[in-house]
Protein backbone atom coordinates (compact mmCIF):
# COMPACT_ATOMS: atom_id res chain seq x y z
CA UNK A 1 0.00 0.00 0.00
CA UNK A 2 1.29 3.43 -1.00
CA UNK A 3 0.14 6.95 -0.28
CA UNK A 4 -0.29 8.35 -3.78
CA UNK A 5 -0.30 12.07 -4.53
CA UNK A 6 -1.48 13.18 -7.97
CA UNK A 7 -0.36 16.54 -9.33
CA UNK A 8 2.65 16.02 -7.11
CA UNK A 9 4.87 18.74 -8.60
CA UNK A 10 2.23 21.43 -8.14
CA UNK A 11 2.24 23.85 -5.22
CA UNK A 12 -0.21 21.84 -3.11
CA UNK A 13 1.13 18.42 -4.09
CA UNK A 14 4.67 19.27 -3.05
CA UNK A 15 3.44 20.53 0.30
CA UNK A 16 1.42 17.35 0.91
CA UNK A 17 4.50 15.22 0.27
CA UNK A 18 6.59 17.46 2.52
CA UNK A 19 3.97 17.13 5.26
CA UNK A 20 3.97 13.34 4.93
CA UNK A 21 7.75 13.18 5.15
CA UNK A 22 7.86 15.60 8.07
CA UNK A 23 5.34 13.46 9.93
CA UNK A 24 7.64 10.44 9.65
CA UNK A 25 6.11 8.56 6.72
CA UNK A 26 8.96 6.66 5.00
CA UNK A 27 9.65 8.04 1.54
CA UNK A 28 9.32 4.55 0.11
CA UNK A 29 5.64 4.50 1.07
CA UNK A 30 4.90 7.66 -0.93
CA UNK A 31 4.22 7.68 -4.66
CA UNK A 32 4.12 10.88 -6.69
CA UNK A 33 2.07 10.91 -9.88
CA UNK A 34 3.78 13.37 -12.23
CA UNK A 35 3.73 14.30 -15.88
CA UNK A 36 7.43 15.08 -16.03
CA UNK A 37 10.06 13.07 -14.15
CA UNK A 38 12.62 15.83 -14.49
CA UNK A 39 10.44 18.25 -12.55
CA UNK A 40 10.18 15.66 -9.77
CA UNK A 41 13.89 14.80 -9.61
CA UNK A 42 14.16 16.26 -6.12
CA UNK A 43 11.36 13.99 -4.91
CA UNK A 44 13.04 10.94 -6.39
CA UNK A 45 16.28 11.91 -4.68
CA UNK A 46 14.46 11.78 -1.35
CA UNK A 47 13.25 8.26 -2.09
CA UNK A 48 9.72 9.04 -3.26
CA UNK A 49 8.46 6.70 -5.98
CA UNK A 50 7.59 8.43 -9.24
CA UNK A 51 4.68 7.23 -11.38
CA UNK A 52 4.40 9.04 -14.70
CA UNK A 53 0.85 9.81 -15.83
CA UNK A 54 -1.19 12.70 -17.22
CA UNK A 55 -4.79 13.59 -16.34
CA UNK A 56 -5.34 14.47 -19.98
CA UNK A 57 -4.08 11.13 -21.29
CA UNK A 58 -6.26 8.43 -19.72
CA UNK A 59 -4.16 5.58 -21.11
CA UNK A 60 -1.21 6.70 -18.98
CA UNK A 61 -3.21 6.42 -15.76
CA UNK A 62 -3.50 2.62 -15.93
CA UNK A 63 -0.20 2.22 -14.10
CA UNK A 64 -0.61 5.11 -11.68
CA UNK A 65 -2.41 3.19 -8.93
CA UNK A 66 -2.21 -0.18 -7.17
CA UNK A 67 -4.70 -2.21 -5.18
CA UNK A 68 -4.89 -0.92 -1.62
CA UNK A 69 -3.36 2.50 -2.36
CA UNK A 70 -4.64 5.58 -0.60
CA UNK A 71 -4.88 8.23 -3.29
CA UNK A 72 -5.14 12.01 -3.13
CA UNK A 73 -6.70 13.42 -6.28
CA UNK A 74 -5.64 17.06 -6.41
CA UNK A 75 -8.05 18.86 -8.71
CA UNK A 76 -6.65 19.88 -12.07
CA UNK A 77 -5.87 23.48 -12.91
CA UNK A 78 -7.34 23.59 -16.42
CA UNK A 79 -10.79 25.01 -15.77
CA UNK A 80 -13.25 23.68 -18.33
CA UNK A 81 -11.32 20.47 -18.91
CA UNK A 82 -11.21 19.15 -15.38
CA UNK A 83 -14.29 16.95 -15.40
CA UNK A 84 -12.98 14.65 -18.15
CA UNK A 85 -9.56 14.64 -16.51
CA UNK A 86 -10.94 13.81 -13.07
CA UNK A 87 -13.18 11.10 -14.49
CA UNK A 88 -10.14 9.45 -16.04
CA UNK A 89 -8.41 9.38 -12.65
CA UNK A 90 -11.53 8.04 -10.93
CA UNK A 91 -11.87 5.26 -13.50
CA UNK A 92 -8.21 4.28 -13.16
CA UNK A 93 -8.45 4.29 -9.35
CA UNK A 94 -11.54 2.09 -9.44
CA UNK A 95 -9.97 -0.35 -11.88
CA UNK A 96 -6.91 -0.62 -9.65
CA UNK A 97 -8.97 -1.22 -6.51
CA UNK A 98 -7.58 1.60 -4.38
CA UNK A 99 -8.53 1.64 -0.71
CA UNK A 100 -9.34 5.37 -0.54
CA UNK A 101 -9.77 8.24 -2.97
CA UNK A 102 -9.49 11.66 -1.33
CA UNK A 103 -10.42 14.66 -3.44
CA UNK A 104 -9.66 18.36 -3.03
CA UNK A 105 -12.94 20.07 -3.84
CA UNK A 106 -14.32 23.45 -2.83
CA UNK A 107 -15.86 24.82 0.36
CA UNK A 108 -19.60 24.29 0.39
CA UNK A 109 -19.72 21.35 -2.00
CA UNK A 110 -23.20 21.12 -3.57
CA UNK A 111 -24.20 24.41 -1.92
CA UNK A 112 -21.38 26.37 -3.57
CA UNK A 113 -23.17 28.61 -6.07
CA UNK A 114 -20.27 30.09 -8.04
CA UNK A 115 -18.82 29.01 -11.39
CA UNK A 116 -15.50 27.75 -10.04
CA UNK A 117 -17.39 25.13 -8.03
CA UNK A 118 -19.22 23.54 -10.95
CA UNK A 119 -16.57 20.99 -11.94
CA UNK A 120 -15.89 20.16 -8.30
CA UNK A 121 -19.54 19.30 -7.71
CA UNK A 122 -19.66 17.05 -10.77
CA UNK A 123 -16.42 15.36 -9.69
CA UNK A 124 -17.77 14.61 -6.22
CA UNK A 125 -20.84 13.00 -7.74
CA UNK A 126 -18.66 10.92 -10.06
CA UNK A 127 -16.68 9.68 -7.08
CA UNK A 128 -19.89 8.76 -5.27
CA UNK A 129 -21.13 6.95 -8.38
CA UNK A 130 -17.86 4.98 -8.57
CA UNK A 131 -18.53 3.28 -5.25
CA UNK A 132 -14.96 3.89 -4.09
CA UNK A 133 -14.29 4.72 -0.43
CA UNK A 134 -13.77 8.48 -0.48
CA UNK A 135 -12.91 11.55 1.52
CA UNK A 136 -14.04 14.96 0.33
CA UNK A 137 -11.62 17.71 1.33
CA UNK A 138 -13.60 20.80 0.48
CA UNK A 139 -10.90 23.44 0.55
CA UNK A 140 -11.71 27.06 1.19
CA UNK A 141 -9.65 29.93 -0.17
CA UNK A 142 -5.85 30.02 0.15
CA UNK A 143 -4.09 33.04 1.68
CA UNK A 144 -1.69 32.74 -1.24
CA UNK A 145 -4.45 33.58 -3.73
CA UNK A 146 -3.82 37.14 -2.57
CA UNK A 147 -0.38 37.26 -0.95
CA UNK A 148 1.48 35.71 -3.89
CA UNK A 149 0.62 38.68 -6.09
CA UNK A 150 1.32 41.73 -3.95
CA UNK A 151 3.34 43.70 -6.51
CA UNK A 152 0.40 45.55 -8.14
CA UNK A 153 -1.21 46.13 -4.75
CA UNK A 154 1.93 47.77 -3.40
CA UNK A 155 2.49 49.70 -6.63
CA UNK A 156 -0.99 51.23 -6.70
CA UNK A 157 -1.62 51.35 -2.95
CA UNK A 158 -4.93 49.58 -3.32
CA UNK A 159 -6.55 46.18 -2.83
CA UNK A 160 -9.01 46.17 -5.72
CA UNK A 161 -11.92 43.72 -5.40
CA UNK A 162 -15.66 43.67 -5.96
CA UNK A 163 -16.51 41.69 -2.80
CA UNK A 164 -18.24 44.45 -0.84
CA UNK A 165 -18.10 43.80 2.90
CA UNK A 166 -17.75 40.04 2.39
CA UNK A 167 -15.30 38.09 4.52
CA UNK A 168 -12.88 35.27 3.63
CA UNK A 169 -12.03 32.44 6.02
CA UNK A 170 -8.82 31.57 4.23
CA UNK A 171 -5.89 29.46 5.41
CA UNK A 172 -2.42 28.78 4.12
CA UNK A 173 -1.79 26.26 1.38
CA UNK A 174 0.40 24.39 3.87
CA UNK A 175 -2.58 24.08 6.24
CA UNK A 176 -4.66 22.39 3.57
CA UNK A 177 -1.72 20.16 2.66
CA UNK A 178 -1.35 19.08 6.28
CA UNK A 179 -5.05 18.17 6.38
CA UNK A 180 -4.69 16.00 3.29
CA UNK A 181 -1.66 14.27 4.81
CA UNK A 182 -3.61 13.64 8.02
CA UNK A 183 -6.43 11.98 6.07
CA UNK A 184 -4.05 9.79 4.08
CA UNK A 185 -2.23 8.57 7.18
CA UNK A 186 -5.11 8.47 9.65
CA UNK A 187 -8.04 6.16 10.24
CA UNK A 188 -11.77 6.73 10.20
CA UNK A 189 -11.86 9.13 7.26
CA UNK A 190 -13.59 6.80 4.80
CA UNK A 191 -16.75 8.29 3.28
CA UNK A 192 -16.27 11.49 5.28
CA UNK A 193 -16.64 15.08 4.13
CA UNK A 194 -14.68 17.96 5.61
CA UNK A 195 -15.47 21.63 5.05
CA UNK A 196 -12.02 23.20 5.36
CA UNK A 197 -11.39 26.87 6.09
CA UNK A 198 -9.40 29.15 8.34
CA UNK A 199 -10.20 29.86 11.96
CA UNK A 200 -10.72 33.57 11.25
CA UNK A 201 -12.69 35.34 8.52
CA UNK A 202 -11.26 38.67 7.42
CA UNK A 203 -12.58 41.48 5.24
CA UNK A 204 -10.66 43.15 2.43
CA UNK A 205 -10.66 46.37 4.42
CA UNK A 206 -8.91 44.49 7.24
CA UNK A 207 -6.54 42.89 4.74
CA UNK A 208 -5.60 46.30 3.34
CA UNK A 209 -5.04 47.57 6.88
CA UNK A 210 -2.74 44.64 7.62
CA UNK A 211 -0.74 45.34 4.46
CA UNK A 212 -0.46 48.98 5.52
CA UNK A 213 0.72 47.97 8.99
CA UNK A 214 3.41 45.62 7.72
CA UNK A 215 4.69 47.77 4.84
CA UNK A 216 4.34 51.20 6.40
CA UNK A 217 2.54 52.32 3.23
CA UNK A 218 -1.00 53.62 2.90
CA UNK A 219 -2.99 50.85 1.24
CA UNK A 220 -6.76 51.09 0.90
CA UNK A 221 -9.49 48.70 -0.10
CA UNK A 222 -11.01 49.78 -3.39
CA UNK A 223 -14.42 48.12 -3.66
CA UNK A 224 -15.52 48.46 -7.28
CA UNK A 225 -18.41 47.12 -9.36
CA UNK A 226 -17.81 43.71 -10.93
CA UNK A 227 -17.74 45.19 -14.42
CA UNK A 228 -14.91 47.52 -13.45
CA UNK A 229 -12.94 44.73 -11.81
CA UNK A 230 -13.37 42.63 -14.94
CA UNK A 231 -12.04 45.45 -17.09
CA UNK A 232 -9.02 45.89 -14.82
CA UNK A 233 -8.22 42.16 -14.84
CA UNK A 234 -8.51 41.76 -18.60
CA UNK A 235 -6.58 44.98 -19.07
CA UNK A 236 -3.78 43.43 -17.01
CA UNK A 237 -3.66 40.52 -19.43
CA UNK A 238 -5.85 37.89 -17.80
CA UNK A 239 -7.92 35.83 -20.25
CA UNK A 240 -11.57 36.90 -20.25
CA UNK A 241 -12.96 33.51 -19.04
CA UNK A 242 -10.56 33.38 -16.08
CA UNK A 243 -11.20 37.02 -15.20
CA UNK A 244 -14.94 36.33 -15.21
CA UNK A 245 -14.42 33.47 -12.76
CA UNK A 246 -12.50 35.73 -10.37
CA UNK A 247 -15.22 38.37 -10.49
CA UNK A 248 -17.81 35.67 -9.88
CA UNK A 249 -15.85 34.46 -6.84
CA UNK A 250 -15.88 37.99 -5.44
CA UNK A 251 -19.65 38.03 -5.81
CA UNK A 252 -19.74 34.76 -3.86
CA UNK A 253 -17.55 36.31 -1.17
CA UNK A 254 -20.01 39.18 -0.92
CA UNK A 255 -22.74 36.58 -0.35
CA UNK A 256 -20.72 35.00 2.47
CA UNK A 257 -19.88 31.76 0.66
CA UNK A 258 -16.18 31.78 1.59
CA UNK A 259 -16.62 32.98 5.16
CA UNK A 260 -17.86 29.61 6.46
CA UNK A 261 -15.95 28.33 9.49
CA UNK A 262 -16.52 24.79 10.74
CA UNK A 263 -13.27 24.13 12.60
CA UNK A 264 -12.67 21.01 10.49
CA UNK A 265 -9.30 22.20 9.23
CA UNK A 266 -7.88 22.99 12.67
CA UNK A 267 -9.16 19.68 14.02
CA UNK A 268 -7.56 17.69 11.21
CA UNK A 269 -4.16 19.35 11.54
CA UNK A 270 -4.25 19.48 15.34
CA UNK A 271 -3.42 23.17 15.66
CA UNK A 272 -4.85 26.61 14.83
CA UNK A 273 -4.79 27.57 11.17
CA UNK A 274 -2.21 30.07 9.92
CA UNK A 275 -3.33 33.72 10.29
CA UNK A 276 -3.46 35.91 7.19
CA UNK A 277 -0.94 38.24 8.86
CA UNK A 278 1.65 35.45 8.84
CA UNK A 279 1.11 34.89 5.12
CA UNK A 280 1.52 38.60 4.44
CA UNK A 281 4.76 38.63 6.43
CA UNK A 282 6.11 35.63 4.54
CA UNK A 283 5.18 37.10 1.16
CA UNK A 284 6.81 40.45 1.93
CA UNK A 285 9.97 38.72 3.12
CA UNK A 286 10.15 36.78 -0.14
Amino acid sequence: MSLVITGATGNLGRLVIASLLDSGVPAGQIAAVVRNKEKAADLAERGVELRVADYGQPETLAGAFRAGDRVLLISGSEVGQRMAQHQAVIDAAKNAGVALLAYTGVLGGPEADFKLADEHKVTEQAILDSGLPYTFLRNGWYHENYTENLAPVLEHGAVLQSAGEGRVASASRADYAAAAAAVLTGEGHENATYELSGDDAWSFEEYAAELSRQTGKSIAYANVPGEQQLAVLTGAGLPQPFAEILVDVDAAIARGRLAVRTGDLARLIGRPTTPIADAVKQALAA
